[in-house]
């Protein structure tokens, strides 16, 4: 990290309190995940994480409580038919690469990890369709490994807070990581969800009803 950003972390340290403060309040930390898997398979979190992208949670949740049944372990998913699995997951948007890239992954799970999750992130993200922010939602709610999940919610929250002054989601994790305390990191993934879902939404916030409205910057603007 370079001075100006260094500057940039020191100048924030107790705005990054206070609205951490003020998350704890709104949404105690419960460990929730968004998308539904079963915890003695967790592949499953893998493949609904690869489906979410361009996706809401909910409707991967749809999808993939016909499509675990279909496909009970990873063999079914690195033998699927292509035609068939991409028409299973249509719905999700982009199926066709979405289907690749679950076949490819299964397989190679199955070949180089012996069917097991690894919970590195270089390991991870080596999977066909498995970036940063998928390989770290698998790291903190499958091994509990602190990590930043930066997804549509956590990207525009953060910076209409002034925690970030980027738009690159690599670029906001490594920012986030310095300007956090590790032991909020998962904490802070699933406040922030959850409050750009609830209250900062994209087309309509309720910024009336926003208890972190004296830090945001939109709001100030207004």
């Amino acid at each position: 990290m370079d001075k100006k950003e260094r500057k940039f972390s020191e100048v924030n340290k107790k705005t990054v309190e206070q609205i951490l403060s003020a998350l704890d309040v709104m949404y105690p930390f419960d460990f929730t995940c968004f998308l539904n898997y079963e915890r003695e398979k967790p592949w499953q979190l893998l493949i609904a994480t690869i489906l979410s992208a361009q996706c809401t949670d909910d409707r991967v949740n749809l999808v993939t409580k016909d499509l675990f049944c279909k496909y009970p372990g990873l063999e079914a998913f690195a033998q699927a038919d292509y035609a068939e699995l991409s028409e299973d997951i249509r719905s999700t948007g982009f199926y066709r690469v979405k289907a690749k890239n679950i076949m490819e992954s299964a397989h190679q799970l199955l070949v180089k990890h012996h069917g097991e999750l690894p919970s590195d992130i270089d390991s991870l993200t080596l999977l066909p369709g498995v970036g940063r922010k998928t390989a770290n939602v698998v790291r903190g709610h499958i091994f509990q490994i602190p990590s930043i999940v930066v997804d549509t919610h956590v990207k525009r929250v953060t910076f209409k807070l002034g925690l970030t002054q980027f738009t690159d989601p690599e670029k906001i994790e490594f920012e986030l990581m310095e300007i956090l305390p590790e032991s909020h990191w998962i904490a802070y993934n699933q406040q922030i969800i959850t409050h750009g879902r609830r209250i900062c939404t994209a087309r309509s916030p309720k910024c009336e009803q926003c208890s972190l409205s004296e830090w945001c910057k939109a709001f100030l603007l207004k």
